[in-house]
Protein backbone atom coordinates (compact mmCIF):
# COMPACT_ATOMS: atom_id res chain seq x y z
CA UNK A 1 0.00 0.00 0.00
CA UNK A 2 1.18 3.36 -1.09
CA UNK A 3 2.54 5.67 1.75
CA UNK A 4 0.40 8.49 0.96
CA UNK A 5 -2.61 6.22 1.78
CA UNK A 6 -1.73 5.06 5.47
CA UNK A 7 -1.76 8.08 7.31
CA UNK A 8 -5.63 8.69 6.39
CA UNK A 9 -6.86 6.78 9.23
CA UNK A 10 -5.82 9.53 11.62
CA UNK A 11 -6.92 12.64 9.05
CA UNK A 12 -9.62 13.61 11.28
CA UNK A 13 -7.98 13.68 14.65
CA UNK A 14 -7.69 17.38 15.06
CA UNK A 15 -5.52 16.76 18.81
CA UNK A 16 -3.63 19.33 19.17
CA UNK A 17 -5.14 21.77 17.14
CA UNK A 18 -6.93 24.94 18.65
CA UNK A 19 -9.83 26.26 16.98
CA UNK A 20 -11.69 30.20 16.89
CA UNK A 21 -15.50 29.45 17.10
CA UNK A 22 -17.41 32.94 16.57
CA UNK A 23 -21.31 32.49 17.70
CA UNK A 24 -19.74 29.39 19.47
CA UNK A 25 -22.67 29.47 22.25
CA UNK A 26 -25.28 28.20 20.96
CA UNK A 27 -26.98 26.86 17.80
CA UNK A 28 -24.75 25.83 14.73
CA UNK A 29 -21.58 27.54 16.01
CA UNK A 30 -22.04 25.32 19.36
CA UNK A 31 -22.81 22.08 17.71
CA UNK A 32 -19.67 22.66 15.50
CA UNK A 33 -17.50 23.66 18.35
CA UNK A 34 -18.94 20.39 19.95
CA UNK A 35 -17.74 18.48 16.61
CA UNK A 36 -14.09 19.58 16.74
CA UNK A 37 -14.49 19.34 20.40
CA UNK A 38 -15.22 15.54 20.26
CA UNK A 39 -12.13 15.33 17.67
CA UNK A 40 -9.72 16.42 20.08
CA UNK A 41 -8.96 20.15 19.52
CA UNK A 42 -9.09 23.05 21.84
CA UNK A 43 -11.73 25.62 21.43
CA UNK A 44 -12.44 29.92 21.77
CA UNK A 45 -16.02 30.16 22.10
CA UNK A 46 -16.53 33.69 20.85
CA UNK A 47 -19.64 35.56 21.10
CA UNK A 48 -21.32 39.26 23.22
CA UNK A 49 -22.73 37.19 25.98
CA UNK A 50 -19.65 36.87 28.10
CA UNK A 51 -21.47 34.34 30.52
CA UNK A 52 -23.26 32.59 27.51
CA UNK A 53 -19.87 32.00 26.34
CA UNK A 54 -18.27 31.10 29.60
CA UNK A 55 -20.97 28.20 29.63
CA UNK A 56 -20.46 27.01 26.55
CA UNK A 57 -16.73 26.35 27.43
CA UNK A 58 -17.73 25.18 30.63
CA UNK A 59 -19.84 22.28 28.73
CA UNK A 60 -17.12 21.33 26.18
CA UNK A 61 -14.50 21.31 28.78
CA UNK A 62 -16.89 18.87 30.89
CA UNK A 63 -18.53 16.40 27.77
CA UNK A 64 -14.97 16.05 26.18
CA UNK A 65 -12.20 16.62 28.45
CA UNK A 66 -10.34 19.40 26.27
CA UNK A 67 -9.10 22.86 26.80
CA UNK A 68 -11.95 25.17 25.80
CA UNK A 69 -11.95 28.83 27.05
CA UNK A 70 -14.52 31.96 26.26
CA UNK A 71 -13.90 35.32 25.10
CA UNK A 72 -16.56 38.46 24.84
CA UNK A 73 -16.33 40.20 21.11
CA UNK A 74 -18.24 42.51 18.72
CA UNK A 75 -16.96 41.07 15.87
CA UNK A 76 -17.53 43.78 13.56
CA UNK A 77 -15.39 45.96 15.59
CA UNK A 78 -11.88 45.81 13.90
CA UNK A 79 -9.86 46.53 17.41
CA UNK A 80 -11.90 43.69 19.22
CA UNK A 81 -11.04 40.90 16.34
CA UNK A 82 -7.55 41.63 16.53
CA UNK A 83 -7.12 41.11 20.82
CA UNK A 84 -9.51 38.09 19.72
CA UNK A 85 -6.84 36.28 17.27
CA UNK A 86 -3.96 37.73 19.97
CA UNK A 87 -6.00 36.12 22.97
CA UNK A 88 -6.25 32.70 20.80
CA UNK A 89 -2.61 32.61 20.01
CA UNK A 90 -1.37 33.97 23.57
CA UNK A 91 -3.66 31.01 24.60
CA UNK A 92 -3.08 28.54 22.75
CA UNK A 93 0.27 28.69 21.11
CA UNK A 94 -1.48 29.40 17.89
CA UNK A 95 -4.39 29.45 15.85
CA UNK A 96 -5.39 26.63 13.34
CA UNK A 97 -9.00 26.99 12.77
CA UNK A 98 -11.16 29.66 12.98
CA UNK A 99 -15.05 29.19 12.05
CA UNK A 100 -16.90 32.05 10.99
CA UNK A 101 -20.28 31.36 12.04
CA UNK A 102 -21.42 34.63 14.10
CA UNK A 103 -24.79 35.86 11.99
CA UNK A 104 -28.23 36.98 12.20
CA UNK A 105 -31.00 37.17 9.99
CA UNK A 106 -33.94 39.69 9.52
CA UNK A 107 -36.60 38.72 7.48
CA UNK A 108 -39.55 40.94 5.25
CA UNK A 109 -40.43 42.42 2.48
CA UNK A 110 -38.03 44.76 1.01
CA UNK A 111 -40.22 47.55 1.70
CA UNK A 112 -41.00 46.69 5.28
CA UNK A 113 -36.81 46.08 6.10
CA UNK A 114 -35.43 49.24 7.01
CA UNK A 115 -32.27 50.48 5.54
CA UNK A 116 -30.59 50.12 9.10
CA UNK A 117 -31.91 46.19 9.49
CA UNK A 118 -29.67 45.66 5.86
CA UNK A 119 -26.86 46.97 7.21
CA UNK A 120 -27.27 45.60 10.40
CA UNK A 121 -27.07 42.37 8.73
CA UNK A 122 -24.67 43.18 5.89
CA UNK A 123 -22.46 44.30 9.02
CA UNK A 124 -22.62 41.10 11.32
CA UNK A 125 -22.39 38.64 8.46
CA UNK A 126 -20.44 39.85 5.72
CA UNK A 127 -18.25 42.93 7.88
CA UNK A 128 -17.92 40.15 10.91
CA UNK A 129 -16.44 37.48 8.44
CA UNK A 130 -14.05 39.70 6.71
CA UNK A 131 -12.67 40.94 9.96
CA UNK A 132 -12.31 37.87 11.54
CA UNK A 133 -10.02 36.24 8.63
CA UNK A 134 -8.13 39.15 8.86
CA UNK A 135 -7.44 39.02 12.34
CA UNK A 136 -6.10 35.32 12.04
CA UNK A 137 -4.18 35.33 8.53
CA UNK A 138 -0.94 36.83 10.43
CA UNK A 139 -0.86 34.56 12.89
CA UNK A 140 -1.81 31.21 10.18
CA UNK A 141 1.10 33.32 7.71
CA UNK A 142 3.38 32.73 10.56
CA UNK A 143 2.74 29.25 11.08
CA UNK A 144 2.60 28.37 7.55
CA UNK A 145 -0.86 26.14 7.86
CA UNK A 146 -4.19 26.79 8.70
CA UNK A 147 -8.29 26.19 8.01
CA UNK A 148 -10.93 29.32 7.95
CA UNK A 149 -14.43 27.76 7.49
CA UNK A 150 -17.11 30.46 6.80
CA UNK A 151 -20.87 29.50 7.46
CA UNK A 152 -22.49 30.78 4.22
CA UNK A 153 -26.07 29.44 3.59
CA UNK A 154 -27.96 28.15 0.63
CA UNK A 155 -29.83 31.03 0.51
CA UNK A 156 -25.82 31.93 -0.77
CA UNK A 157 -26.41 30.00 -3.56
CA UNK A 158 -30.07 30.16 -4.17
CA UNK A 159 -32.62 33.21 -3.66
CA UNK A 160 -35.59 33.19 -1.41
CA UNK A 161 -38.54 35.66 -1.17
CA UNK A 162 -38.32 38.30 2.09
CA UNK A 163 -34.89 37.59 2.54
CA UNK A 164 -33.13 40.28 0.47
CA UNK A 165 -30.29 40.99 3.66
CA UNK A 166 -29.79 37.77 4.68
CA UNK A 167 -29.38 36.54 0.90
CA UNK A 168 -27.51 39.50 0.21
CA UNK A 169 -24.97 38.63 2.98
CA UNK A 170 -24.50 35.28 2.32
CA UNK A 171 -24.07 35.71 -1.58
CA UNK A 172 -20.94 37.68 -0.38
CA UNK A 173 -19.40 35.05 2.01
CA UNK A 174 -19.81 32.90 -0.75
CA UNK A 175 -17.93 35.01 -2.94
CA UNK A 176 -15.54 36.13 -0.43
CA UNK A 177 -14.51 32.81 0.54
CA UNK A 178 -13.94 32.28 -3.24
CA UNK A 179 -11.73 35.16 -3.40
CA UNK A 180 -9.93 34.82 -0.10
CA UNK A 181 -9.38 30.86 -0.70
CA UNK A 182 -7.52 32.08 -3.75
CA UNK A 183 -5.45 34.76 -1.97
CA UNK A 184 -4.30 32.28 0.64
CA UNK A 185 -3.69 28.96 -0.51
CA UNK A 186 0.16 29.70 -1.42
CA UNK A 187 0.42 30.08 2.59
CA UNK A 188 -1.20 26.37 3.35
CA UNK A 189 -4.14 28.01 4.59
CA UNK A 190 -7.36 26.28 3.27
CA UNK A 191 -10.40 28.30 3.37
CA UNK A 192 -13.72 26.94 2.44
CA UNK A 193 -17.35 27.45 3.59
CA UNK A 194 -20.34 25.73 5.02
CA UNK A 195 -23.82 26.34 3.26
CA UNK A 196 -26.40 25.03 5.92
CA UNK A 197 -29.94 24.56 4.75
CA UNK A 198 -33.19 24.98 7.48
CA UNK A 199 -31.90 24.03 10.71
CA UNK A 200 -34.21 24.21 13.51
CA UNK A 201 -31.54 27.19 15.58
CA UNK A 202 -32.72 30.00 17.78
CA UNK A 203 -32.51 32.11 14.38
CA UNK A 204 -35.05 29.88 12.74
CA UNK A 205 -37.34 29.53 15.64
CA UNK A 206 -40.19 32.95 15.01
CA UNK A 207 -40.86 30.92 11.40
CA UNK A 208 -40.93 27.17 12.44
CA UNK A 209 -44.34 26.71 12.76
CA UNK A 210 -45.65 28.86 10.04
CA UNK A 211 -46.74 27.84 6.55
CA UNK A 212 -43.59 29.87 5.19
CA UNK A 213 -41.72 26.81 6.97
CA UNK A 214 -43.88 24.69 6.08
CA UNK A 215 -43.90 24.76 2.06
CA UNK A 216 -41.22 26.90 1.29
CA UNK A 217 -38.33 25.79 3.80
CA UNK A 218 -38.76 22.19 5.71
CA UNK A 219 -41.53 21.26 2.66
CA UNK A 220 -38.56 22.01 0.38
CA UNK A 221 -36.15 19.85 1.09
CA UNK A 222 -35.91 16.14 0.16
CA UNK A 223 -35.80 14.79 3.03
CA UNK A 224 -38.86 16.94 4.58
CA UNK A 225 -37.76 18.04 7.82
CA UNK A 226 -35.13 20.58 9.50
CA UNK A 227 -31.82 19.59 10.28
CA UNK A 228 -30.27 18.64 13.56
CA UNK A 229 -28.13 20.52 14.80
CA UNK A 230 -25.69 17.11 15.30
CA UNK A 231 -26.01 16.81 11.28
CA UNK A 232 -23.43 20.24 10.64
CA UNK A 233 -20.74 18.76 12.61
CA UNK A 234 -19.04 16.17 10.07
CA UNK A 235 -18.73 18.99 7.53
CA UNK A 236 -17.35 21.44 10.09
CA UNK A 237 -14.85 18.30 11.55
CA UNK A 238 -13.58 17.63 7.71
CA UNK A 239 -13.08 20.96 6.67
CA UNK A 240 -10.99 21.57 9.78
CA UNK A 241 -9.04 18.81 9.41
CA UNK A 242 -6.39 16.95 7.45
CA UNK A 243 -8.58 15.23 5.24
CA UNK A 244 -9.79 18.44 3.29
CA UNK A 245 -6.10 19.78 2.77
CA UNK A 246 -6.81 19.59 -1.14
CA UNK A 247 -10.30 21.43 -0.84
CA UNK A 248 -9.79 25.10 -1.78
CA UNK A 249 -12.84 27.49 -1.88
CA UNK A 250 -15.55 24.87 -1.84
CA UNK A 251 -18.71 25.47 -0.30
CA UNK A 252 -20.37 22.59 0.99
CA UNK A 253 -24.00 22.00 1.17
CA UNK A 254 -25.66 20.38 4.25
CA UNK A 255 -29.13 21.26 3.10
CA UNK A 256 -31.41 17.85 3.25
CA UNK A 257 -31.60 17.97 -0.18
CA UNK A 258 -33.02 21.22 -0.70
CA UNK A 259 -31.16 22.85 -3.49
CA UNK A 260 -31.17 19.33 -5.34
CA UNK A 261 -34.68 20.01 -5.74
Amino acid sequence: MSKEVLPGIKQFDLSGKSAIITGGSKGLGLAMAAGLASAGASIMVVNRNAQEGIDAASQLVSDFGINAIAYRADITDVDQTVGMAKAAADAFGKIDILINSAGINIRGAIDEVTPEDFSKVMQINVNGTWLCSRAVTPYMKQQGSGKIINLASTLGLVGLANRTPYTASKGAVVQMTRALALELCPFNINVNAICPGPFLTEMNEPIAHTDEAKNFVVGATALGRWGLLREIQGAAIFLASDAATYMVGSMITVDGGWTAK
